[in-house]
């Protein structure tokens, strides 16, 4: 054997290259939408970015920008607030608040939205109540905040996303070492000096990943900022393809906002890597819990609950006391069909994101590095891509397809295939996949971790080929790592809007579309049903995320 192949070491065995080929196949066609916006961009077909950046585009991004600034400073300052709190205080109902602060990742914007815009309207109860209390006869006779602007847009997008905040700085905080704040207690500093001197800086960069993941669902948003009039670059994406029909203006609106996209990802990443070097890996020893007195115990249950009574519990009675007028709707045609269409594309979404999510997993195991992992990490970033630019992205491709193929039939036997993949439930669940295979790739991944090699091992010297020894070995240690991740694309699916609202077929409409789609017309009472069946299925993944919050050891 010459030096070179010796260096190279044995080679691979069959079934790991064609894990590999197979992941690598897997992850260049999850990355053409992305690739298609980029090219399209750059080189399109109808070149509209003088026409953009003289009318719209400046404000699209304007907006965008204070959109995205408004939330991350606030979801910086209740996500770290409260679980600072939570994890070195102690207070009434602090137990309850460690898992309650996790409700509002049901709610998904949109719905508590619509809640609010009626709740807080000028024919809503608070100003009718406040119009007969005051005697006041007309809107002219009173200032009330107007919830339909900007900072309604921010205030409510805020209350349901800083939960990402706070499980990130949560784990910072309980991972941080007792010695570290108590020799700042030592030298003379108060706990909130300690906070801000080592406790704070020491958890910046879990915070920073917390802050990322919840600017990238506000760029997602969609339902939102369109019912808070705040056209935003997703609601530019939208409006320009479905109103107007420039698909080109769409794609290139779409670019932008993945310059906006890859500065999250490159600040997560950043984020991400200074975490593993700055805090360590094992959980240290807890500082006793600082004990709050008086005035500060009522403080800190109201600033642990009223995010959570915002975020979650009032729209949750909003939606309520709406359906409970409308519960004959639960056997109407209309609601059934809905949950039918909702339920059948997360089902396939969740079933193949769980299978490409294993052999990508699989692959990047087996795999030393090279293109095949690299194509698999960009893979798995589909789900900082929000779902109009995926939608855009997904549909580009396959309409070329269908038309391509069209031709060929139409030229050559006289045929026409109409259209096979876009405007189908196919280009639906190809956007989903997509948007949510990082979930899939991550749990197993994770679970994956736990899987020691010398199991495998173990079983290949017993006779079993690298097929079997999978099959026989990872896939029932698998199991509950598989069934996580398909519970979790599963309930991200069914809330998913902006990529359902530009790819789905003809009169098909979900959970999310119906909500939409009435609550645009002012029909909030018809809407209140199927906005709490997805409330509903989104608490499954927060009580399985409350179930891994275990309480660090520190004297309560």
């Amino acid at each position: 054997m010459s030096d070179a192949a010796a260096a190279k070491g044995p080679p691979r065995p069959v079934s790991e290259r064609l894990f590999a080929a197979a992941a690598l196949i897997i992850g260049l066609g999850l990355v053409l939408p992305v690739a298609t916006i980029i090219v399209l961009a750059l080189m399109p077909a109808e070149n509209v970015w003088p026409h953009l950046l003289s009318t719209v585009l400046p404000g699209y991004v304007m907006r965008t920008l204070a959109l995205m600034a408004g939330v991350g400073l606030i979801t910086f300052v209740t996500g770290t607030g409260t679980a600072w709190l939570v994890t070195m205080c102690r207070f009434p109902l602090r137990p309850l608040f460690v898992w309650a602060s996790l409700l509002p990742m049901a709610m998904p914007g949109y719905i508590v939205a619509y809640a609010y815009v009626d709740f807080l309207s000028y024919a809503g109860p608070v100003q009718t109540w406040l119009r007969a209390l005051m005697g006041w006869k007309t809107k002219a006779d009173y200032w009330f905040l107007e919830i339909r602007s900007l900072g309604g847009a921010i205030f409510v997008l805020s209350m349901v996303l800083y939960p990402y905040v706070f499980l990130t700085a949560r784990a910072s905080f309980m991972r941080q070492p007792a010695t570290q704040l108590e020799v700042a207690r030592a030298l003379g500093r108060t706990p909130w000096g300690a906070f801000r001197a080592v406790a704070l800086p020491l958890a910046r960069p879990g915070i920073a990943v917390g802050v990322s993941l919840a600017l990238m669902e506000c760029l997602n948003d969609i339902g939102a900022a369109g019912f808070f009039g705040v056209r935003t670059l997703t609601l530019g994406v939208y409006t320009t393809w479905l109103n107007q029909g420039n698909l080109g203006g769409a794609a290139q609106i779409s670019a932008v906002m993945l310059l906006f996209i890859f500065m999250l990802l490159w600040i997560e990443r950043q984020a991400r890597r200074r975490q593993s070097f700055v805090l360590p890996a094992q959980r240290p020893r807890q500082p006793d819990r600082i004990r709050l007195n008086g005035w500060q115990r009522a403080l800190a249950v109201a600033a642990c609950g009223l995010p959570i009574l915002i975020g979650f519990v009032a729209p949750a009675l909003i939606l309520m006391n709406f359906a409970a007028s409308r519960l004959s709707d639960a056997l109407s045609s209309t609601y059934l069909s809905a949950v039918y269409h909702s339920l059948l594309l997360a089902v396939l979404a969740a079933i193949t994101a769980v299978i490409l999510g294993l052999v990508l997993g699989y692959a990047n195991r087996a795999t030393q590095g090279g293109m095949t992992r690299r194509v698999i990490r960009l893979a798995a970033t589909g789900y900082a891509i929000p779902g109009t630019v995926l939608g855009i992205g997904v549909l580009i491709p396959l309409a070329a397809f269908d038309n391509a193929l069209d031709s060929f039939l139409r030229a050559h036997i006289g045929i026409s295939s109409g259209l096979l993949l876009s405007g189908t439930v196919t280009a639906l669940v190809f956007a989903y996949v997509v948007r949510f295979l990082a979930v899939s790739f991550g749990a197993i991944e994770a679970g994956l971790q736990k899987v020691t090699p010398n199991v495998a091992a173990a079983a290949r010297t017993l006779g079993r080929g690298p097929i079997a020894a999978f099959g026989d070995v990872h896939l029932p240690l698998l199991r509950p790592a598989l069934a996580s991740a398909a519970l979790l694309v599963f309930v991200d699916c069914m809330k998913e809007l902006p990529a359902t609202l530009i790819l789905r077929p003809f009169d098909f409409e979900t959970l999310a579309t119906t909500v939409f789609m009435l609550a645009s017309l002012d029909q909030l009472e018809e809407s209140a049903l199927p906005a709490l069946t997805i409330v509903a299925v989104g608490l499954l993944p927060v009580i399985l995320l409350s179930r891994t919050l275990h309480e660090p050891h520190i004297t309560n």
